[in-house]
């Protein structure tokens, strides 16, 4: 005797894992908001709460150190939890120091509230970045993690931008209340959707740790990702952070052309991510050497030719497709969270590297030189790619 039941209750738990991994994104779209909310607010910020730009930039600061400590010590002590738990836990906590940070009346408590933030990243893109392969079939991982860390793209473009024009019409408080509203809505879809996801068993006899490197040992696949994810990040920030100075110093911008030209990057950004996903589960390492290739071109052709919007969408869709070709390498190599959670934290320290070297240089040199700096770093992550990614151990 046969039935359709089957093919029904199938297609009823594809939609469920589609909608997990689309809660997902949801997340990581609001943790980055949040994340780099003051960028567009500083001013009216330190305004309001009576400290200076420079003061109120630690805003950006704390958060990412506080991240990347976070991801690292949250993947250790918490990795026998459901991962349910422990993501609706951390979007919650994301709620609340948004909330806070709208009721903020003095700099420390400002601080205070961004300090949670970065606890809340660290953590919930530490774990929402490996859940692919736990809610998805193998052939459809790639295509998850392209979606759930589209989000980090997305808020880039749309994000950042949307709040600056709340705070607009209101102040910059409405931008952080809206932000935290939305993630306690998020912890009610998030609950609704994700499945239990338990965590990891006791230790069994036998090797251990990232990658099966060993106890407190890490395996060469993954530090060739870790030194990978230096090397971009930081030639990125040192570039990127000033972009905007170049663009108005060097290339003669206006404020319109500026920011269409970060809206198209950004768009950018967002083709390069989902371009990478559905290439880079199998070749990691080919398509991260042809994605560092494009940012090594397109930061050196900037001060060079007369064409930045040109030069800043092939960087856009280089840049796009890294966090999530580096990820999807960790997976291939059995990194694990843990390896996720080491990626994370190299990232974030990466940003703040970069973004101060990047500032010695165009106080020391120029502003063009930034971005000799990251053709530099994005030239050598080609060669360490090629050379230190070519084993096949390293699972590219």
């Amino acid at each position: 005797m046969t039935t359709t039941v089957e093919p029904a209750s199938e297609s009823a738990a594809d939609r469920a894992r589609w909608l997990a991994v689309t809660s997902l994104a949801a997340g990581t779209f609001i943790l980055v908001t949040s994340e780099m909310l003051p960028v567009g607010l500083l001013t009216s910020i330190g305004s309001s709460l009576g400290v200076s730009d420079g003061t109120a930039g630690l805003m950006m600061t704390a958060p990412g150190l506080v991240a990347a400590v976070a991801a690292p010590v949250l993947a250790i002590t918490t990795r026998r939890l459901d991962r349910r738990v422990t993501l609706l836990g951390l979007m919650a906590l994301l709620g609340v120091a948004n909330l806070a940070g709208a009721l903020a009346q003095d700099y420390p408590f400002m601080l205070a509230a961004r300090v949670l933030t970065g606890v809340s990243i660290g953590g919930f893109w530490a774990f929402a970045a490996a859940l692919g392969p736990r809610l998805v079939p193998d052939r459809f991982v790639g295509r998850a993690t392209s979606i759930i860390l589209a989000g980090v793209s997305v808020a880039s473009v749309l994000g950042v931008p949307a709040a600056a024009f709340l705070s607009s019409f209101a102040d910059w408080r409405a931008a952080f209340a809206a932000l935290g509203v939305a993630a306690l809505a998020l912890v009610a879809l998030l609950a609704a959707t994700l499945p239990p996801l338990p965590g990891e068993p006791p230790t069994k006899p036998g090797p251990s740790g990232p990658a099966a490197g060993g106890p407190g040992k890490l395996s060469r696949p993954l530090k060739v990702v870790l030194v990978l994810t230096v090397l971009i990040v930081s030639g990125h920030f040192a570039a990127y952070t000033y972009v905007r100075p170049f663009l108005e110093q060097v290339a003669g911008a206006g404020p319109a052309f500026v920011g269409a030209a970060l809206l198209l990057y950004g768009a950018a950004g967002v083709a390069g991510n989902f371009a990478a996903g559905a290439r880079a589960a199998g070749r990691p390492r080919a398509v991260l050497v042809t994605l560092a290739a494009l940012m090594a071109v397109a930061t050196a052709a900037l001060p060079l030719i007369d064409l930045p919007l040109a030069a800043l969408v092939v960087w856009g869709v280089g840049y796009g497709g890294v966090g999530v070709t580096l990820q999807l390498w960790i997976m291939r190599s059995g990194g694990g969270e843990l390896g996720t959670a080491l990626f994370v934290c190299a990232f974030n320290v990466s940003i703040a590297l970069g973004a101060f070297a990047g500032g010695r240089v165009a106080d020391g040199v120029s502003v063009a030189a930034v971005m000799w700096l990251g053709a530099a770093l994005a030239a050598v992550s080609v060669a360490v790619a090629g050379i230190g990614g070519r084993s096949r151990r390293s699972g590219s």
